[in-house]
């Protein structure tokens, strides 16, 4: 229950959210998960940094999420170049007061792109027309492939994925979650039955490697920095970077093979 309760009600807030929520209050609460998944990753991360220096680093990594409210890609990468001015100024003010500048500039960039510049696709998917159903298919994705990866494993696994990185991941549970996540999709969208089912099973299969490679990415920095979950906000769940890490690398690859119009809703 410590885990079920928490995890029920983390799926039924989200979908609130994509159904109910307008564009801008989406926005914000995309902003503040990002704030939250940041402060996760610097105190992973950058365990050096002190009070002022970590907030200041967590508020100027966010400025991609910050430009999303546009809707506009351009805007979002223009703060991202306007993160990493800041986060060079920050390195010049705290120059003697940081114990590792370089670790600094090297990891602060990371979590920018990592964490903030994906995190702002998923408001530009918002802005999306039909962006709600994509999400919602995404979201459907997610969910669908790590419940099939973690039943798959945990009966049928035997040869690791990735076993240095994750040892609980196994081969057959990544073509279990890829299948189970693929069919998410398709029963997902078939409920709003406009879109293609091939172009669903399509997403599917080519979102699945990528969750999981965001999934691998969150097991790489807790690997290197000893670090068992990345926080404790979700009882039961570890931290929001822990929940969020499939979605982070997947939003950025939907969104973009719908803004090419390499698929689309009919």
């Amino acid at each position: 229950m410590g885990r079920v309760l928490p995890g029920f009600l983390m799926a039924v807030l989200w979908v609130l959210l994509l159904c109910f929520a307008g564009a801008e209050f989406f926005w914000l609460i995309i902003v503040v998960g990002g704030g939250i998944a940041l402060h996760e990753y610097y105190r992973m991360s950058c365990s050096f940094l002190s009070g002022f220096q970590h907030f200041s680093a967590v508020f100027v990594s966010l400025l991609p999420v910050f430009a999303s409210f546009s809707g506009h890609t351009d805007m979002v990468l223009a703060g991202l170049f306007g993160s990493f001015c800041c986060i060079i100024l920050l390195a010049f003010f705290q120059y003697t007061r940081l114990d590792d500048v370089l670790a600094f500039l090297g990891r602060a960039g990371f979590g920018v792109f990592y964490i903030s510049l994906c995190a702002a696709h998923v408001v530009l998917l918002r802005y999306l027309p039909h962006g709600i159903y994509w999400l919602a298919i995404l979201t459907a994705i997610t969910i669908g492939s790590d419940t099939g990866a973690y039943y798959a494993g945990k009966h049928f696994g035997r040869r690791k994925l990735c076993p240095s990185i994750s040892p609980g991941k196994t081969v057959v549970g990544a073509v279990g979650g890829l299948l189970t996540g693929t069919v998410a999709a398709m029963f997902v969208g078939a409920l709003f039955g406009e879109v293609r089912i091939f172009v669903l099973a399509f997403a599917g299969l080519l979102l699945v490697p990528v969750g999981i490679a965001g999934d691998l990415t969150e097991s790489v920095i807790k690997r290197a920095t000893g670090t068992k979950d990345s926080g404790t906000i979700l009882a039961g769940h570890g931290g929001l970077l822990d929940r969020i890490d499939s979605l982070l690398l997947t939003a950025p690859v939907l969104y973009y093979l719908l803004f090419f119009g390499m698929i689309s809703w009919v």
